[in-house]
C-alpha cells in the first residue's frame, strides 16, 4: 500500500522470476512489447472453495480455474473443500476434516491449471482435533486452517484459542467464517465477540458471504483488531462500504484482502477478483491501484505467499492490460477508477505467457500487447 505504482520501462523475468525491472533490456528470448500500456501483478484470491480439480459440484461447472486464469487470476486460495456431495456437515469429525484436507493438498494443490497455483487443503476446525492433527497436517503441507462448522457454544473452554496456537506454531494461516450462515445452513455465526476471542489472521468475508456481521461489529472488528479484514464478491455491498470506510478512518488499508468465496451461491465468477476491485474504486472511491495492492500484495501477505508484487525477486505472475474501446479515461487504471473493465491482452504465470493473445473472458485491450520471438510462440514458453 505504499508503493501501489511503480514507473518502469521494463521487467525482465528468467526462470520464473523478476530479474530487474527498468533496464530496458532487450537481449530475452521473448520480448512483450505492452505498447505503453498497464503491467500489475497476478491477481489472488484469497477464498475459493475447490472441490475436484477443475470441477465444482456447487455449480456443477467444469475448466472454472482456467476460466479465473483468463479474468487474470494466478492463484487461489481454498477457504475449505467443503462442497463434497454428501458431507455430513452434522458430523464432521477430526479424521474426516484431516482426510479432506489431505486429500485436497495431494490432488487440487498439484493442479496447474493454466500455470496457475492452487493453494488448496485447508482443514476445516471441528471440536476434538489434537496437536497430533495439527502435526499430520502440516506434515501434508497443509497451510491454511479455517474456523466455519466450530461450534462455539459447546466446545471446551480454551480449545479454539489452542487450535490457533498450534496452527501458527506450524506457520499456518488461521481464518474465520464470519457474519451469518452460509448456503450450507450448517455454519456458525460469529461476529465481533468471536473475533476478539481467538484473534484470527484473517477475518474472513467480513462484508457479507453472503450475510455480515451487524455494521457496528464490523468497525469494532477493524477498529480493535490486527486481523487482515477480507472483502469477496459474495458480499453485501451496502456492508462492503462500511467495511472501507472503516478501514480508511483506521489508516489501515494495509490489512485489506480480497477473494470472491466461489464456486458457491454466488457462482463461478471469471472476472470476480476484478469485479472487487472495480467496485473498491469506482462505487468505494479507492485509487485503483491501491485496490489492485489489496488483490495482490496484501492478500499475499496474509497468506504467507511470495506472489503479489512487481519486485526483484518475486515470481513473475503479470497481467497485461488496457481500457477496452468505449471505456472511460485514457488508460487502464483511469477507467478502473471509473468502474470500468479493463481489457486483458496477455497473463504471463512464473514467466510463462499462459493467456495470449487476448483473454476470453474480457473485451479486447485497447491496444494489444505484441510477442516477439525469434520461433513461433507456444503457450507455455516464456
Amino acid at each position: 500500500m505504499d508503493r501501489p505504482r511503480l514507473d518502469a520501462d521494463s521487467i525482465y523475468a528468467e526462470d520464473g522470476v523478476i530479474k530487474e525491472i527498468g533496464s530496458g533490456r532487450a537481449a530475452a528470448d521473448v520480448i512483450v512489447d505492452a505498447k505503453g500500456t498497464t503491467v500489475m501483478p497476478g491477481l489472488i484470491d484469497g477464498h475459493v472453495h475447490p472441490t475436484a480439480g477443475e470441477y465444482t459440484p456447487a455449480q456443477d461447472a467444469i475448466g472454472w480455474l482456467s476460466n479465473y486464469v483468463h479474468g487474470g487470476t494466478t492463484t487461489v486460495v481454498s477457504a475449505g473443500e467443503l462442497h463434497h456431495p454428501g458431507l455430513p456437515f452434522e458430523a464432521l469429525t477430526p479424521e474426516l476434516v484431516l482426510s479432506i484436507a489431505t486429500v485436497a493438498r495431494q490432488t487440487i494443490a498439484r493442479l496447474r491449471p493454466l500455470g496457475m497455483h492452487v493453494e488448496a487443503g485447508t482443514l476445516l476446525l471441528v471440536p476434538g482435533l489434537s496437536e497430533q492433527h495439527f502435526d499430520a497436517a502440516a506434515a501434508q503441507g497443509v497451510r491454511n486452517v479455517k474456523f466455519i462448522f466450530y461450534d462455539w457454544s459447546t466446545g471446551e473452554p480454551g480449545e479454539a484459542e489452542q487450535y490457533v496456537a498450534w496452527a501458527h506454531q506450524r506457520n499456518m494461516t488461521v481464518k474465520i467464517h464470519s457474519g451469518g450462515v452460509s448456503r450450507s445452513g450448517a455454519s456458525v455465526v460469529a461476529g465481533y465477540d468471536i473475533v476478539h476471542r481467538i484473534e484470527p489472521d484473517v477475518v474472513g468475508h467480513i462484508s457479507g458471504g453472503p450475510i455480515p456481521m451487524p455494521d457496528p461489529e464490523i468497525q469494532l472488528t477493524v477498529r480493535e483488531s490486527e486481523s487482515f479484514t477480507e472483502i469477496c464478491s459474495s458480499m453485501n455491498y451496502r456492508a462492503s462500504l462500511v467495511a472501507l470506510e472503516a478501514l480508511q478512518e483506521e489508516d489501515a488499508l494495509d490489512r485489506l484482502t480480497l477473494g470472491t468465496d466461489t464456486p458457491g451461491g454466488t457462482g463461478v465468477i471469471p472476472r470476480g477478483m476484478l469485479r472487487n476491485i472495480l467496485f473498491l474504486s469506482g462505487v468505494g472511491g479507492l485509487d485503483p491501484a491501491l485496490a489492485i495492492a489489496a488483490g495482490t500484495g496484501n492478500t499475499a501477505r496474509a497468506h504467507k505467499l511470495p506472489s503479489g508484487r512487481i519486485e526483484v525477486g518475486a515470481p513473475a505472475d503479470l497481467i497485461v492490460c488496457d481500457k477496452i474501446f468505449g471505456a472511460a479515461g485514457t488508460n487502464a487504471l483511469e477507467s478502473m477508477a471509473k468502474g470500468d473493465l479493463p481489457g486483458i491482452g496477455l497473463v504471463i504465470v512464473d514467466g510463462r505467457i499462459r493467456v495470449a493473445p487476448r483473454s476470453q473472458q474480457t473485451p479486447p485491450p485497447m491496444r494489444p500487447p505484441v510477442i516477439e520471438k525469434k520461433s513461433p510462440l507456444t503457450l507455455g514458453e516464456g
